[in-house]
């Protein structure tokens, strides 16, 4: 009798489904609708022009290891580029040593960043993507400097290629 109880105990538990264990599953726009681009590749297309991390980080929005990039404490005056297609994103003099390991922009060169909302880690940021090609760069957080804009672009280094001045 006494297992009888304690199954049916642990089934009633089990069973019991209460709304604030559901969490309704978030889409970003363009889950619900695919967005285009200026530049459209064929996945085989990016995949042939890419490195496998930066295929895996702009085309899969995937995220590098914080501190791996060379681009972290590159101090040089120029112009951060999209690694997938050569679009100017970020100035030298706008980047910051945020502590976050990652290549970190109070802004963006005007109109060369597109935004999203992703859920990928249960709750709302920011996405940006490559205005021209669409390639994921990051997300942009509200914990930047203050003296400026306030923001924090917070991009991998994989997704940017670096140009210095002159050049």
């Amino acid at each position: 009798m006494k297992r009888i109880i304690i199954f049916a105990f642990a089934l009633l538990l089990l069973g019991c489904k209460g709304n604030s264990q559901e969490k309704e599953k978030a889409v970003s726009k363009t889950e619900e609708k695919e967005r285009s681009f200026p530049l459209e590749k064929t996945d085989a297309e990016w995949r042939a022009s890419l490195t496998d991390m930066e295929y895996y980080v702009l085309r899969k929005a995937g995220t590098e290891n914080a501190g791996s990039s060379e681009l972290l404490n590159n101090k040089e005056k120029g112009t951060y580029v999209c690694a997938a297609c050569g679009t100017a994103l970020f100035r030298s003099e706008h980047k910051f040593d945020s502590g976050s390991g990652w290549p970190s922009f109070d802004r963006e060169i005007e109109n060369a960043i597109a935004y999203d909302v992703d859920y990928k880690i249960g709750y709302k940021r920011t996405e940006e993507l490559c205005a021209n090609c669409g390639g994921h760069l990051g997300h942009v957080f509200e914990d930047g400097p203050r003296e400026t804009t306030g923001l924090r672009h917070c991009v991998n280094g994989a997704a940017l290629d670096f140009v210095p001045d002159g050049k």
